[in-house]
């Protein structure tokens, strides 16, 4: 983990209340793993306190340019949304242990299932996977049409089917609704979205090699504050902090 001023080389709304900002900085070549995190500290003012957790959604190391994805819906974030061009924003990152790419071999397929602003880190993991020769194969959840992003650029990857609750656009339902519909094979799962939607994947693909990114509400991001403990599959007494030991878990290894 390292502290430094990147630079704002773009920020603009996407959907509805998402927000794509592009940063630039040395920082971008100490990211290792899909599904990692930055900690923004979105104001110079005494209020927001606390910094943002946001998730990395693509990394470009030619150019030292991160690309990250937020939905603007809160004090914080809407902060962020009011970012422009050419200003400097204090981040903390890269935290977290992210998606395991150096244990899925070559040739095998992965599913990555997605659900709102879980979408962004798959991107990244996607590029990763098929870089070493894994087929990708990419589920993506929303509400409506209005909050659909990113399939286009999945589609860069692998096959790409949407949901929405709605039925506004793709498929009618859930992400384990299409999953089941277009009867995907895969060897590996790997999700970030709702804890709903983990916990629906977790149950249905227990026999499935599984790895769940969690969503929580964080706030030193470091591990130090225990407000983003999640408790185990282990007892009623036994915890990880997502911030530190995750964001990513084995299924098996988190009660949901």
């Amino acid at each position: 983990m390292k502290k430094a001023y990147l630079t704002v080389r773009s920020n603009r709304q996407i959907a509805d209340r998402i927000y794509q900002m592009v940063l630039k900085g040395e920082l971008v070549q100490h990211f290792t793993e899909p599904g990692q995190f930055l900690h923004l500290k979105v104001s110079d003012a005494v209020t927001p306190l606390l910094r943002r957790p946001i998730s990395i959604a693509d990394v470009n190391f030619a150019a030292n340019e991160v690309t990250i994805i937020y939905r603007a819906d809160g004090e914080g974030t809407r902060l962020l949304s009011q970012k422009q061009e050419g200003s400097t924003i204090d981040v903390l990152g890269p935290l977290g242990n992210g998606f395991p790419v150096r244990q899925i071999e070559s040739g095998k397929t992965a599913l990555l299932a997605g659900g709102g602003v879980g979408v962004p880190p798959l991107q990244e993991l996607s590029k990763r996977l098929t870089k070493k020769g894994v087929n990708v194969i990419h589920v993506l959840g929303f509400q409506s049409a209005k909050d659909v992003f990113y399939e286009q650029e999945c589609l860069r990857y692998g096959d790409t089917y949407v949901a929405t609750a709605d039925g506004t656009h793709g498929e009618k339902g859930f992400v384990t609704d299409v999953i089941k519909q277009k009867q995907l094979e895969f060897d590996v799962l790997l999700s970030c979205g709702p804890t709903p939607m983990l916990k629906a994947l977790k149950q249905q693909y227990a026999h499935k090699e599984v790895y769940l990114s969690m969503e929580e509400r964080m706030g030193c991001g470091i591990g130090a504050c225990f407000a983003c403990v999640c408790r185990t599959d282990e007892s009623d007494t036994s915890y990880v902090k997502v911030c530190l030991d995750g964001p990513v878990f084995k299924a098996e290894e988190v009660a949901l």
